[in-house]
């Protein structure tokens, strides 16, 4: 990538190729081309996207992929596969493949196998789980585990919050799971109702064990079991994951109760890693490794398939088209599906966490823009709620929306409705409603104004079979490799979040000195000094 992004030929050629096509419709676009629905398509690891109502022509596609080409995104590709040190401001490889390979394989970095390290967890975390699912795990008292709360924030608990929620009818029934992440003390409380201290165990997820939030949520926990309890015998209610499972030792979690896992992994891509223990023992080993194997099968997709058929690269593509050539602000996800309510918060982490950065891999200012806003919303719902802004309002936002064909739960009719809602409205936002067509279905005069649908809003639809474990793996793998797409064109590192630590840092900092009885000079800006006063005498009553 030694050329400058704007400097490559494709670029260039992308800069006039825009004007051109902001001057198409949608309409005009299918009219000339009639077999465009069926061929503007692609389809792997049982996802089928077409991204047919998408603002670009065959000459769009060919420029983008040309970009790619130019800006070494195969190589780059390889690299990460490979175990090279992608994650360039921290030093790291970025190995969240490796977390779903077969047995069978091998993958050899800073000499140690780290496929087999994974499966070497994943048998310790298949044990551990099945004591809990088969009753064998016994609290202080004796009892079995009948309630699991998961203690995490960030992917470790966007992940397997989200996929146990999107997965619960594969879920083992006899077992309650609750999530917990916000230091919100009614975070915690809420998600303790109705548990019985002597049946509950946590999971306390953090790779360094020393997450602010985390910490406090777990020893808020010891001490909502202590207060049942006493103090002997707490450790069966804990289980840790974290890089070093000596580091459990912080919080009274004993060696042979933590899981580990890698520097390697990112927060946000860490749920098929003992991050998500809590899905293993929700699930089954088996059921999570199904999970694993529909990450596998895309992730084996987009490193060996030419990018015009490459479903994740494809999805990058058109969102780096839109933002960096369209200067699209938001970009947007519309589930169909209840199961996966959660799952806008979670890509909202991988999206935004991933390539909401604005120096390049090599420490300069990056040419342009990178990663839009991502936000999105259950289908229908949000028909209810923002499409209104999306059929007439004056913002282009690029819609992917997801859907099924059969249900896991409830009437196959009432899921063809919400089907067919999918289907309308991204027919209506490609084609809108004109003039012509009110006039001729008798629209009052007065109201042909305030009802016409301009159109031209593209969508890209995903479909899928049903919601399974393989499904769903698929499904969040695409999804990474799309950002890690966009982010190698941009040439920015995806795999660090140095945007998140100062604030960090300076929470702890004022965490002290909202202390009624702290009596030192307050050195923030003035507003920050009134806030911290203001907050004290709202706390204390003066």
């Amino acid at each position: 990538m030694a050329e400058s992004l704007r400097e490559t030929a494709a670029w260039r050629r992308l800069e006039w190729h825009v004007r051109e096509v902001q001057e198409l419709h949608l309409r005009d676009l299918f009219d000339g081309d009639p077999g465009r629905g069926e061929r503007m398509t692609a389809e792997a690891a049982g996802l089928y996207l077409d991204f047919s109502k998408n603002r670009v022509t065959d000459d769009t596609m060919h420029l983008l992929r040309r970009l790619a080409a130019e800006r070494g995104l195969e190589e780059q590709v390889r690299a990460m596969f490979r175990g090279e040190k992608v994650n360039v401001s921290e030093g790291r490889a970025a190995l969240h493949v490796a977390l779903r390979m077969p047995r069978s394989r091998s993958l050899v970095v800073d000499g140690s196998d780290v496929v087999k390290d994974v499966h070497d967890e994943l048998a310790r975390m298949g044990e551990l789980a099945e004591r809990l699912r088969g009753g064998e795990w016994q609290g202080a008292t004796g009892r079995p585990v009948r309630a699991v709360v998961n203690i995490g924030i960030g992917g470790s608990d966007l992940g397997p919050a989200m996929v146990y929620e999107a997965l619960r009818p594969f879920a083992d029934s006899e077992l309650r799971f609750r999530f917990v992440s916000n230091v919100d003390p009614a975070n915690l409380t809420r998600a303790l109702e109705g548990l019985d201290q002597a049946e509950t165990l946590f999971v306390v997820v953090s790779k360094t064990m020393s997450t602010l939030e985390t910490i406090e949520n777990a020893r808020a926990a010891r001490a909502w079991l202590e207060a049942a309890l006493g103090s002997e015998g707490l450790e069966r209610h804990f289980v840790g994951a974290a890089a070093n499972v000596e580091a459990g030792a912080k919080i009274g979690i004993p060696p042979e109760n933590m899981l580990r896992f890698w520097d390697w992994v990112g927060g946000r891509t860490s749920l098929c890693s003992a991050a998500g223990f809590s899905l293993v023992a929700a699930l089954g080993a088996d059921g999570f490794r199904s999970l694993l194997a529909g990450f596998h099968a895309m992730d084996e997709h987009f490193s060996g398939t030419a990018l015009g058929g490459n479903l994740p690269a494809l999805s990058g593509l058109l969102a780096l088209w839109y933002r960096s050539f369209f200067g699209v602000q938001t970009q947007a996800v519309f589930a169909y599906s209840h199961a996966l309510r959660l799952l806008p918060a979670y890509l909202q982490q991988l999206w935004m966490e991933s390539n909401g950065k604005s120096v390049s891999v090599l420490g300069e200012p990056v040419a342009g823009d990178t990663a839009a806003v991502l936000w999105g919303a259950e289908g229908t719902n949000a028909q209810h709620a923002v499409f209104q802004l999306l059929h007439q309002g004056t913002v282009l936002v690029p819609a992917d929306l997801i859907g099924f064909a059969r249900p896991l739960e409830g009437p196959q009719p009432q899921h063809d409705l919400l089907a067919a809602n999918l289907l309308a409205q991204a027919e209506a936002l490609a084609f809108g409603r004109t003039e012509d067509e009110l006039r001729e279905a008798g629209a009052d005069a007065e109201t042909i104004p305030h009802r016409v649908m301009p159109g031209n809003r593209p969508t890209s639809a995903i479909l899928a079979e049903r919601l399974d474990p393989p499904t769903l793996g698929a499904l969040i793998a695409l999804y990474e490799h799309s950002v890690f797409t966009q982010a190698a064109i941009w040439g920015i590192d995806p795999f660090d979040q140095w945007g998140v630590e100062l604030g960090k840092e300076l929470a702890a900092r004022i965490a002290p000195e909202l202390a009624t009885d702290w009596k030192r000079e307050l050195m923030h800006d003035s507003s920050t000094n009134a806030l911290i006063r203001r907050y004290r005498a709202l706390r204390d009553g003066k």
